[in-house]
């Protein structure tokens, strides 16, 4: 076999890796970030604490909702 056909097929390999590579990352990541929300209750309560409100529960609920119907 000649080194260019070599090359040629190593070539095509790296990239045919790293394009199924992002898309396999990309799938991981939106699963993980779907079982684990960046912002949770807690979170929240403490950035409300943060701005000077009163972080009722009734609010902080409907926070969560808010942001898990904006999916």
């Amino acid at each position: 076999m000649s080194v260019g056909i070599v090359v040629l097929i190593a070539v095509i390999a790296l990239l045919v890796g790293a394009v199924g590579g992002f898309f396999i990352a990309r799938k991981y990541m939106q699963d993980y970030l779907k079982k684990n929300p960046p912002v949770n209750e807690e979170m929240l309560r403490s950035m409300m604490a943060s701005m000077g409100q009163k972080p009722s529960e009734k609010k902080v609920r409907q926070m969560m909702q808010q942001m898990k119907n904006q999916k």
